[in-house]
């Protein structure tokens, strides 16, 4: 998933307007070495800076640093991150040997065109670092994370203007979005199973009609299960909530990854998709476990079978071929 840093400049006053902008944009952290107890007072915020106490060590922002120097400050149990400008081959090799070791490293480069960060990044693409690229304005941080045939995994965002920092959280949240193959399966079994405990998932999202979370009882295949986002005669719509199956099922995450619907609190995240397969992350409000009448639903698709049980309500809806919601009763 792509990220974004800050670093804001000039007074407090000028680097606390381009902070709250950034957090009133989702992104929560700064780079800044002289404020760290002011800007906490703002939010809930992770520094980075040359501090023993911020919450990422930076290294490398006054001097080159060395894969020795990072090892020493991880093993005070700090994440670090380390500055390098490139300037020549001998800064390209110090990058790929920073790449194995250190958590973050941020790239500058004076000039792209001369020092060419695309094939530094494509050089870098198997390690354990994550590369930013430190970068001035919206439209080089747009570069760095689109363009690129091997963007970058975040930017640091040098500036204190509003505006860029506002267009930046709109580009991360859009790039940000992960993209699944939705196939067609034809529904071969709908019976009631008695009763059991489903979970609701009430995000802090508002989903539009044809869109809902992936939810199964197998983890190689899961159902659409559409949002609450219709109006219907007995109950008002709530489009915040997808009323997602049974405790056991499994629920799609950011990542690529899979949770059951009993582990979900407050805060975790999820991911929602519409029927064109895009994804993105939604925060958990509040996840209800309540005893209910379950219903299991099974599914084919080129002679895999798939399953699911949903409340048996007629507010549960699944996606047809079309992209059209249909209730399971």
């Amino acid at each position: 998933m792509k990220f974004a840093w800050v670093r804001p400049t000039g007074t407090w006053n000028d680097r606390k307007d381009a902070i709250v902008s950034a957090l009133e944009s989702g992104i929560d952290n700064i780079i800044d070495f002289d404020n760290s107890e002011s800007i906490k007072e703002l939010g809930n915020v992770k520094i980075i800076s040359d501090k023993e106490n911020s919450d990422i060590l930076l290294l490398g922002n006054d001097e080159k640093v060395s894969v020795e120097d990072v090892k020493e400050a991880q093993s005070k149990d700090k994440e670090v991150a380390v500055y390098v400008e490139i300037n020549n081959k001998e800064d390209e090799l110090l990058v790929s040997k920073l790449g194995t070791v250190a958590d973050y490293v941020i790239l500058k480069g004076k000039n792209w065109k001369v020092i060419p960060l695309e094939n530094i990044i494509a050089s870098l693409q198997n390690r354990s670092s994550k590369i930013m690229v430190d970068v001035p304005n919206y439209e080089e941080a747009k570069l760095a994370l689109e363009t690129m045939e091997h963007g970058s995994d975040g930017v640091l965002l040098s500036s204190n203007d509003a505006n860029e920092i506002r267009r930046l959280g709109s580009l991360i949240e859009k790039t940000s979005k992960e993209i699944y193959e939705l196939k067609e399966a034809t529904v071969t079994k709908v019976e009631s199973v008695g009763l059991g405990d489903r979970v609701c998932v009430d995000t802090c999202s508002i989903m539009e009609v044809g869109e809902g979370m992936l939810i199964g009882s197998f983890a190689s295949g899961l159902f659409m299960v559409h949002s609450e986002s219709l109006e219907s005669e007995y109950v008002a719509s709530r489009p915040f909530r997808v009323n997602a199956g049974a405790v056991h099922a499994y629920v799609m995450t950011p990542g690529n990854k899979t949770r059951y619907l009993s582990e979900l609190e407050a805060g975790d995240e999820v991911i929602t998709i519409n029927t064109k397969g895009e994804a993105k992350t939604a925060i958990i409000g509040r996840s209800k476990i309540e005893r209910r009448p379950l219903m299991m639903i099974e599914a084919e698709n080129n002679g895999q079978k798939i399953k699911t049980l949903v409340q048996n309500a007629e507010t549960i809806r699944l996606v047809s071929e079309k992209g059209e919601p249909i209730s399971v009763s």
